[in-house]
């Protein structure tokens, strides 16, 4: 009696060995494939946040570089007024080689500034 139970298993084990054998048969392709698309779907969306995170990226160190620049090419003809001032004989007490040295002192502390917030602000 006990033979016979065993050869017949019971219903847990029977549909498992059906399950097995039409997979190993081949008969789930519908399911498989029901995978794959699924699978795809999962890869093809996590491609596309690595790529948004990659243009942020690319994005704020593109502004930073063009700012970094146009402060240089703003603040050029200031320096190099302080420089002709300084080295020409006048004093620093003069007002316009005051005024230039207070934006070639400021505008780099304020784009500093406002560069550090910005990534601060950007950090998670």
């Amino acid at each position: 009696m006990k033979t016979v139970e065993l050869a017949r298993g019971s219903g847990a084990d029977q549909k498992r060995d059906r399950d097995l054998l039409s997979a190993l048969a081949g008969k789930q392709a519908g399911r498989d494939r029901a995978v794959s698309y699924q699978t795809r779907r999962v890869v093809l969306a996590s491609l596309g946040v690595m790529k948004d995170q990659q243009a942020g990226h690319k994005r704020s160190r593109s502004l930073a570089l063009a700012s970094i620049l146009l402060v240089l090419l703003a603040l050029g003809p200031f320096v190099w007024r302080i420089y002709d001032n300084l080295v020409g004989g006048d004093r620093l007490s003069d007002l316009v080689t005051q005024i230039s040295l207070w934006a070639c002192i400021l505008c780099p502390a304020i784009l500093a500034a406002a560069l550090v917030a910005g990534w601060v602000r950007n950090k998670p």
